[in-house]
């Protein structure tokens, strides 16, 4: 089965922080991981979204331009990305010459078939700056429910779609001002002339069953009042639109959110010119019986479920205008929205701005990739908001990781190098070593389909449960105590068996943990590479040359989801820790920095 795997475009205004990660790479990638395990044909595709006005915002802060920002941000986000592993068949960019085409070859189709209609509009302007305010860069009282803090585009607390002069004391997040709003010409996505067809398709995929029930529900409820969005903005940076008399005006261009979503469909294209293969994108995106998971945080749900789906029916004529479809054919809908909930830190929100923060790269330069991972799965914002605590963060290392997985791992191999030095032959197995391996077998079908279904809490729990109940065995066998020659050949046995257990459930742990799932192979003999990790490359834009990196991986000696049997005779030594165990100390130490930070951005404010 082709298998898209569509992860949401981090923004590069700045590095990324935990809140932004928990959403969108590791569930991604445990997914994407998974699928090609069990033998599915997998296109996992995103990259930096890097137009719009908090570019332009940052960069003026700063003192450099919007594409220089731009540059840096990208490098430091697919790096970062890169050294948590995940595994992307490419992550680009928003600026490349081959992105704007296909975002302005969608935007041109959507127009002739008359879904992109003209009109006079009131767009809010900065009064200081002169600049134009974006939607989500505006707050005020929703007028539908009251809410204090709701933005130009939608209320977070009641759902409604929103236009910025219906908020009630609007004033611009930026400075704290009030917008002035003046008249000006931009195309609308005609929304009501496709809500049928969008009623359509998610009654569909509510029917399915598979929607995480908070998203299908809020999904359908903003085709109650729905109506036509602006998809132009007056800015300076961006795509032009590709229209006479408009594509020449210099502060006109396409809705960052409108060339965002479209980058899914420009990185498979550009994936494919990669790999010298111009059309094989169509595989993943004109194939009907292919599927599409698209993966992000809770405030995107409107851009994918109803915006990016807009865009796709309108370019195939599929709603009530009629239309025909353009050169790139009938493309895909989402079969799956995946939306993350929000994840707060020491109880408090996320924001840059105020130094409460941790960013993935400052993480990763103090622990273990596969620590982060490991708690963002067992303990993420799932199917509700979650809290990351640096307590919480170090409990879960030492006790699951550390005393759980790698203690297991530790004993299993430092037993078999001390009394073997290699792995041994099993003799008759008794019914207590076949129940054991039975459970453990029993693990590929239920973490499997946990993770197929995007349950990765229950999925990882399930794993470490098994892992619970082989150190338990491991236990209660004690071959520890048996030291007699006439005792070597259940010693060995118990080992064997227990060497089984490890390496299965290193098959099973290693979507969650690919940096150490490579670690426990290599202990228990296994040669080359058992997980295959992302790489940074460095490569030019195919039509204009421009220099940027990408993250890219051969993947195709990835494992299967299945069981095999451990390799007799294959030598092992005495191993290293796979998990560093992490001193109490961490806690207080990282509390003091976080603290630390946020009197520098109060300093810096002042």
């Amino acid at each position: 089965m082709k298998v898209l795997s569509a992860v949401a475009w981090p923004y590069a205004n700045g590095p990324r922080h935990l809140g932004h990660v928990a959403g969108f790479a590791v569930p991604s990638d445990v997914f994407s991981r998974y699928m090609r395990m069990a033998g599915h044909d997998v296109l996992m595709v995103s990259g930096t979204d890097e137009h719009g006005t908090p570019i332009l915002v940052q960069a003026d802060k700063e003192g450099t331009t919007a594409r220089d920002l731009a540059d840096k941000n990208n490098r430091v986000i697919a790096q970062e990305l890169a050294d948590l592993g995940c595994s992307y068949d490419l992550f680009t960019r928003t600026t490349t010459a081959n992105h704007y085409a296909v975002a302005q070859e969608l935007f041109t189709q959507v127009w002739k078939n008359g879904y992109m209609i003209e009109r006079t509009t009131k767009g809010a302007v900065s009064p200081s700056t002169g600049r134009t305010l974006p939607d989500r860069y505006i707050e005020g009282t929703c007028p539908i429910c009251g809410y204090p803090e709701a933005r130009g585009d939608q209320c977070d607390n009641c759902g409604n779609q929103l236009d910025p002069t219906e908020l009630i004391d609007p004033r611009s997040k930026i400075n704290g001002e009030t917008p002035e709003f003046i008249e000006t010409q931009h195309f609308f996505l005609d929304l009501p002339a496709l809500a049928d067809s969008l009623r359509e398709w998610l009654e569909e995929r509510e029917a399915s069953g598979t929607w995480r029930p908070n998203v299908i529900k809020f999904s359908l409820n903003i085709l109650d009042d729905i109506k036509p969005r602006a998809m132009t903005r007056d800015i300076d940076w961006g795509i032009p639109v590709p229209l006479d008399g408009w594509r020449d005006q210099p502060t006109k261009r396409l809705y960052v959110w409108f060339d965002a979503v479209v980058g899914y469909l420009s990185a498979s294209i550009e994936w494919a010119r990669r790999v010298g293969d111009a059309e094989r994108w169509r595989e993943w995106w004109n194939d009907p019986e292919a599927v599409s998971h698209y993966f992000m945080g809770k405030d995107n749900i409107t851009f994918h479920s109803q915006i990016w789906p807009a865009e796709l029916l309108g370019y195939a004529g599929k709603g009530a205008h009629g239309g025909e479809p353009g050169g790139y054919g009938v493309l895909n809908l989402p079969t799956e929205v995946v939306s993350s909930e929000y994840l707060t830190m020491e109880s408090k929100q996320f924001s840059s701005s105020r130094g409460h923060v941790i960013y993935v790269r400052d993480v990763l330069s103090r622990y273990q990739p596969d620590a982060l991972r490991y708690f963002l799965c067992a303990a993420g914002p799932e199917n509700q908001d979650a809290d990351f605590s640096w307590r919480e963060f170090v409990t879960r290392t030492n006790s699951e990781l550390v005393a759980g997985w790698g203690n297991l791992v530790n004993r299993t191999a430092s037993m078999i190098a001390k009394s073997f030095g290699e792995i041994p032959p099993a003799a008759e197995l008794t019914a207590d070593d076949e129940a054991l391996l039975a459970k453990v077998r029993e693990g590929f079908e239920t973490v499997g389909g946990l993770i197929e279904r995007h349950r990765l809490r229950q999925a990882i729990s399930e794993a470490m449960r098994v892992v619970g109940e082989v150190n338990k065995y491991v236990t209660d066998q004690a071959p520890f105590k048996l030291k007699g020659e006439d005792e070597r050949e259940r010693l060995g046995t118990i080992l064997h068996v227990t060497a089984q257990a490890v390496v299965d459930l290193n098959t099973i742990l290693s979507p969650f943990l690919p940096h150490s799932s490579n670690a426990v192979h290599a202990t228990f003999g296994g040669e080359g590479e058992f997980m295959p990790m992302p790489r940074v490359d460095e490569v030019t834009d195919l039509d204009d040359g421009h220099p940027y990196p990408v993250i890219t991986g051969e993947y195709s000696a990835t494992p299967a989801w299945e069981s095999r049997p451990v390799r007799v005779g294959a030598p092992v030594s005495k191993p290293t820790p796979v998990f560093q165990k992490l001193d109490e100390s961490v806690v207080e130490e990282e509390l003091k920095r976080l603290q630390g930070d946020a009197e520098d951005e109060a300093d810096g404010d002042a």
